[in-house]
């Protein structure tokens, strides 16, 4: 049985590390490699579902959308970016409401005033009514709230502070500075702000991370997220693109044997078909083979989890 987000954190002895997700493949690929968490982006959903960039394009229904699709087909918990949780207080309400039935078991409130000024703060006050307004929303639930700040640390790291702190007095039950980028901000934080924290984004240069998770989870930040998957797949597909295009048809593809560990030119092997006809054959009584067309279907490659197909569907 899949596992809440709220209970992998309480169990937990080591930093939940959840990578970034924006559809039901990229959410796929992350379940097939361990990870055990999942976060949502706004960014690369704006980009995935719409085409365009990461500035209020995305609304409430696209997000509610992607994250009931998600949260039906893999078992994974899924954390969501709400961003300002799309109005006021009464929206903040509605929205967290929505997504909670959507599936959703964490959701990232930010206290910018819109995308078009994501520097800028909203008052204090303002953003308190939004807290006050999601903890409502999901008292009763296990979905929890994770109070975040855009506070810039090199000029605003104490209020960024004040209002995690404060956040987590309203209920809520982690708080991230989002432009963390170094271990001494990080130490602060914890100093100044009880109880779980998120860290974003670990990054680095040269192979040098800017901090570990053995670093941080000490101080208190026992969630980390970070953003891989639609680089890692524009990537793909570009080197694929390229060399198909060259050729004017996709043998590249086929002949290429690559992290996926499958040949031909479909993902399908990836997502477990057999699975589906092994459920099936549990109502009929009777053995079937999954093809595309009448064409076999490679089996599950090996190296990868394998999740029970109940939790999937």
């Amino acid at each position: 049985m899949a596992k809440k987000l709220k209970e992998l954190l309480n169990q937990a002895t080591c930093c939940l590390v959840a990578p970034c997700v924006y559809d039901c493949a990229s959410a796929r690929a992350v379940e097939l490699v361990g990870f055990k968490a999942m976060m949502l982006s706004g960014g690369e959903l704006s980009l995935a579902m719409n085409g365009v960039v990461d500035y209020g394009f995305t609304n409430l229904n696209d997000i509610e959308w992607m994250v009931s699709r998600i949260s039906q087909t893999s078992p994974l918990p899924l954390a969501v970016d709400i961003e300002d949780g799309f109005g006021g207080p009464l929206a903040v309400y509605r929205t967290c409401k929505r997504l909670v039935r959507a599936g959703a078991q964490a959701l990232q409130l930010e206290d910018s005033s819109d995308m078009e000024e994501s520097t800028s703060l909203l008052p204090r006050e303002a953003y308190y009514a939004k807290v006050k307004a999601a903890v409502a929303a999901l008292k009763g639930t296990d979905c929890i709230l994770i109070a975040r700040t855009n506070a810039d640390p090199s000029t605003q790291l104490d209020e960024g502070c004040e209002r995690c702190r404060h956040a987590i007095e309203l209920g809520a039950d982690m708080t991230t500075v989002v432009k963390l980028s170094n271990l001494e901000d990080a130490k602060h934080v914890a100093r100044q702000v009880p109880g779980w924290k998120m860290y974003p984004d670990v990054k680095g240069r040269s192979g040098v991370p800017e901090v570990t998770v053995d670093e941080i989870y000490p101080l208190g930040f026992n969630f980390m997220t970070m953003h891989y998957l639609l680089k890692a797949a524009m990537d793909g597909m570009l080197e694929h693109g390229k060399q198909n295009f060259a050729q004017q048809g996709c043998l590249y593809t086929c002949d290429k044997k690559d992290a996926t560990g499958i040949y031909g030119d479909s993902a399908t092997p990836l997502f477990d078909p057999q699975g589906y006809m092994e459920l099936e054959g549990r109502f009929t009584g009777k053995r079937k083979s999954y093809t595309i067309v009448g064409n076999d279907v490679e089996a599950f490659p090996e190296g990868f989890v394998r999740s029970a197909i109940d939790d999937r569907l």
